[in-house]
């Protein structure tokens, strides 16, 4: 294990005022996506559409570190024969990889999954560096239903999972973003969000210390603490600010270089307002050495789907679209978010 060039491409990935894009989706969420919108999710509509996206001269350059890739996306040329992954690194962003292989149903455990593929992983990760990849990505999804889920053994499979594959990335030179994701679906209060987070994160970062997994050459990518969906009692932007900083606080290591959050179906303006709070209220308490990014997929895409359409006139409107929120998204990492 390199542990300098780990860290140096952790750092790089939660530079300055920069995010990372999450344009992972599988070829079943892309096609609900794409369903939206009224378009085929061919191979080519597909890459056509992150072709676009990893083009996007000022978005990419200027407010993007990074690029969350599927398989095949990582494979693809695009139309004039470049790869999407050249792309992406004449950009100035680094390629990364979705590896997990989606999470099924945990036996035994109604209501609970299990993220699935660490079978072959090693193969799959030397592949995936010869292919370009310098970072890689797992999501593990923890459901709560009032006092009864997650259980421990959930809680357990998981954080393993997520440990043993940063130990892989590491071991072939890929920083892993370890993801464990606490779904906001529900009408759980803010309260039990962030007691499942903090077990959550307190179970996953002993698990990583087992595993001698390198901190300082990974990153965190977790959901805020928020509201249940259904609860009718949704906390506010500074609630979530507070209570999600203060979790972090307690249960992170301060050696971890960066935190990305994932969006966990957020509104593209939620999103960016809770990231930009959060900053905010990280300058004044002064107290933490992580940065505090984004790595969004749909609070980045959402608008420029709309834009797009599927229409090649559309392109420099979407890239419009997308630069737009990309550079509202940099500036809430700063703390500097005025809205829009």
């Amino acid at each position: 294990m390199d542990k300098q060039a780990l860290e140096t491409i952790a750092q790089n990935m939660v530079a300055t005022g920069k995010g990372i894009l999450a344009a992972d989706e599988s070829s079943g969420t892309i096609k609900k996506r794409f369903d939206t919108i009224t378009v085929e999710s061919t191979e080519t509509n597909r890459r056509d559409y992150r072709e676009m996206l990893f083009s996007t001269q000022d978005a990419m350059a200027n407010y993007i570190s990074g690029v969350i890739l599927f398989d095949e996306t990582i494979r693809q040329q695009a139309e004039n024969g470049t790869g999407l992954v050249d792309i992406i690194q004449n950009m100035g962003c680094l390629p990364g990889i979705k590896v997990d292989t989606g999470a099924k149903d945990f036996a035994n455990h109604d209501g609970e999954k299990v993220t699935e593929g660490l079978d072959g992983l090693r193969e799959r990760l030397q592949e995936y560096v010869t292919l370009g990849a310098k970072f890689a990505k797992w999501r593990a999804v923890i459901n709560i239903a009032n006092n009864d889920l997650p259980t421990r053994s959930c809680l357990i499979a998981n954080t393993h999972a997520l440990a043993r594959y940063a130990g892989l990335c590491q071991e072939n030179g890929l920083v892993p973003i370890v993801e464990p994701e606490v779904i906001m679906d529900g009408d759980h209060t803010i309260e039990r969000c962030f007691e499942v987070t903090a077990a959550v994160l307190q179970m996953l970062y002993a698990t990583l210390k087992e595993q001698r997994v390198h901190l300082e050459g990974t990153i965190l990518k977790p959901n805020m603490v928020l509201s249940g969906t259904q609860n009718p009692n949704q906390a506010g932007i500074e609630q979530v600010a507070e209570m999600t900083l203060d979790c972090l606080t307690a249960n992170v290591p301060q050696t971890v270089p960066g935190i990305v959050f994932l969006s966990g179906g957020q509104s593209d303006i939620d999103a960016t307002a809770h990231l930009d709070a959060i900053n905010r209220l990280a300058k004044a308490r002064g107290k933490t050495s992580w940065k505090l990014s984004f790595s969004y997929g749909r609070a980045l895409q959402a608008p420029v789907l709309q834009t797009w359409g599927g229409k090649a006139e559309n392109r420099q409107a979407a890239q419009d679209a997308f630069t737009h929120r990309a550079k509202m998204n940099g500036l809430a990492t700063l703390g500097q978010w005025q809205g829009g």
